[in-house]
């Protein structure tokens, strides 16, 4: 068994230096050959409100975000829509979280709304390979912190529609096949 665990942990590893370097791939352009705005120029990035401790569940309808990627616990309401990509700012500052269903974001999580012209997942696996610039932006303290303004300033490609959606496409199916 140990060598079977060895053997799976490096398909699993070599599966994910494969996605990783294909989504860095589609996911660079050449110079011209798509126009590059601002996060901040093209996305809304609105943030969270906060809860206390006391309104939370340990189940319930919607998951809440506060200061990681682990649910911090349920709440009856949501704030965040479905499809959404969302930012922790507080704590693990610098996360990148993507919810397929509606969620409840606390005060240190900032989350993109798109326009009709930008896919919000396609926003996703941008800001993934921007991760280590962001992790770079984090002020180190007690807490560390992201600032809302050096989320704006990143540099968003803003490819036609239709190939925003053939890259999630194939992105999507890559991970699934390293999460599987």
């Amino acid at each position: 068994t140990a060598e079977l665990t060895a053997e799976l942990t490096a398909e699993l590893t070599a599966r994910k230096k494969q996605y990783h370097y294909y989504r860095d791939l589609l996911l660079t352009f050449e110079e011209g050959e798509v126009e590059w705005k601002t996060l901040g120029e093209v996305c809304e990035l609105q943030r969270g409100r906060r809860l206390v401790k006391s309104q939370l569940e340990d189940i319930g309808a919607f998951a809440v975000y506060q200061n990681s990627l682990t649910p911090l616990g349920y709440y009856d309401k949501s704030n965040v829509q479905s499809e959404t990509t969302f930012i922790i700012c507080a704590g693990a500052a610098g996360e990148i979280g993507y919810s397929k269903s509606c969620i409840w974001a606390a005060d240190d999580v900032h989350f993109v709304v798109t326009p009709d012209h930008i896919l919000n997942k396609f926003v996703y696996y941008v800001l993934l390979t921007q991760q280590h610039l962001i992790f770079g932006q984090v002020r180190r303290a007690s807490v560390p912190r992201l600032s809302k303004t050096v989320l704006e300033k990143l540099p968003i490609p803003i490819p036609p529609l239709s190939e925003q959606e053939r890259i999630v496409a194939i992105l999507d199916k890559f991970d699934a096949l390293t999460t599987s």
